[in-house]
């Protein structure tokens, strides 16, 4: 007879992937044996970490689509809403507390799941209910409880008081466990990267269609063949200038303009698997052929992306890659401030490479009025990009022990890209065969 911890997968059905609880208690193993090399965290430690809440739409009883909590999700694997967890980092023993729920939320909600159900569901230790929080962790007797410094709300502030229990405020996530991801992981990323559908998409892109039905044909074509019910990120589906605004697509830009023959669209999308995200993004030309300029600011984008990844290798210090490096403080200036890699490359860890190319008019015109930078500057060559946007290209790649394995599979070089969107290949875009770097 299969064990509750065999049985315990992830799974929407159809050709959706499975997800083994497995994953989950192979993290919460690494996190313990990772806390324990700490010379900082004491023996008899306890990981306190609260997931997501459950909201409502301002003062309305509409929920909001519900989302985990990320680190929470990576310790537990729990898709429920207002639940906490505990690990033993001794014993890595978990706990699960979950809401007791009211006898009302059976009408509303539908039905109420004894403990047990969530024990055998999520292959966890012990389930306790929410209330009684307190009163287990005060019979562990843990030396100290550890959690996330961004997750501490006053909830858990007072969990703590009234056990009477010390706490330490760990930033859990500086800790190098999460850096190590197991393959199942990358299997997920890449089995959703190519359900994506952004290809697909390319091929409907023309003139005279709204930015947002490319964002909805995106979103239908992750859910209804990926199970994808959340994107990664608010889709920015910019053409022509709207493709220089970084996180284009929000309330005041919501991809509402009309796509021009001429432009050039830059797709930033990503679906979202069991909170698993990818963040690809695709920049191309609307009637499939690229103009000179548009191919020269192109190819420059994609020689600094595939020059990034030639770099990328294990034990690599990231300001070989980027400019950042670990134990330094980042450098507060225009193109370096906002620059996310601020470690050491280590092997298994999947990343995202995203150069780019914009052409900003308001930061144009700052730096032609700037004594040290309009030398630089040849603004008759300049005037002919006002208004052309800018171009992306972002991937998602896995470290491996000597170099970078190529998770997205897209059309990327202009001639694959033409031959793609004028229907004259159909092969598949194979990180292996069709994107050297």
């Amino acid at each position: 007879m299969a064990s509750s911890k065999q049985k315990a997968v992830y799974w929407l059905g159809n050709d959706t992937l499975r997800v083994s609880a497995a994953l989950f208690a192979e993290n919460r193993g690494r996190l313990c044996r990772g806390l324990k090399a700490e010379k900082d965290v004491p023996a008899g430690s306890v990981v306190v970490l609260q997931g997501g809440e459950q909201k409502q739409r301002y003062c309305t009883d509409t929920d909001e689509l519900f989302r985990q909590e990320s680190f929470f999700h990576w310790t537990f694997g729990v898709t429920e809403a207002d639940c906490y967890g505990a690990i033993d980092v001794n014993s890595k023993k978990s706990i699960l507390f979950v809401p007791k729920l009211p006898e009302s939320y059976a009408t509303w909600m539908g039905e109420i799941y004894p403990r047990e159900h969530f024990k055998e569901k999520y292959a966890i230790d012990e389930v306790h209910y929410t209330t009684d929080i307190a009163d287990v962790l005060t019979k562990m007797k843990p030396s100290v409880l550890l959690t996330l410094v961004r997750a501490f709300s006053f909830t858990l502030c007072k969990v703590f008081q009234d056990a009477n229990l010390v706490l330490a405020v760990v930033q859990l996530s500086s800790v190098s466990v999460r850096s190590d991801c197991r393959r199942e992981f990358i299997e997920i990323i890449r089995l959703y990267l190519e359900r994506e559908g952004k290809p697909s998409v390319m091929k409907r892109v023309k003139p005279g269609v709204k930015e947002y039905e490319m964002e909805s044909l995106f979103q239908h074509y992750c859910y209804a063949r990926g199970g994808m019910r959340h994107t990664s990120y608010t889709c920015i589906c910019g053409s022509g200038n709207n493709s220089s605004i970084l996180h284009y697509g929000h309330a005041g830009a919501a991809n509402d303009k009309t796509i021009q023959d001429g432009d050039m669209c830059l797709f930033d999308m990503g679906g979202e698997y069991y909170c698993y995200s990818s963040d690809i993004t695709c920049s191309f030309p609307v009637n499939g052929k690229f103009t000179a300029d548009q191919r020269a600011i192109y190819e420059a984008v994609l020689k600094s992306s595939r020059a990034v990844m030639a770099a990328i290798k294990p034990d690599a210090a990231a300001v070989e890659v980027c400019g950042v490096f670990q134990g330094i403080e980042r450098i507060d200036e225009p193109g370096l401030k906002s620059l996310r890699m601020g470690r050491v490359v280590q092997e298994r860890m999947v990343l995202t490479v995203e150069p780019g190319i914009y052409f900003i008019n308001h930061l144009l015109d700052k730096a032609l009025g700037s004594p040290a930078q309009c030398g630089f500057i040849n603004n008759g060559v300049l005037t002919r990009f006002r208004g052309f946007g800018g171009v992306r290209i972002e991937d998602d790649i896995a470290v491996t022990a000597d170099g970078v394995e190529l998770l997205t599979c897209v059309p990327r070089t202009v001639e694959e890209i033409e031959a793609f969107m004028a229907d004259e290949t159909s092969k598949p875009f194979s990180p292996i065969s069709s994107q050297k770097l």
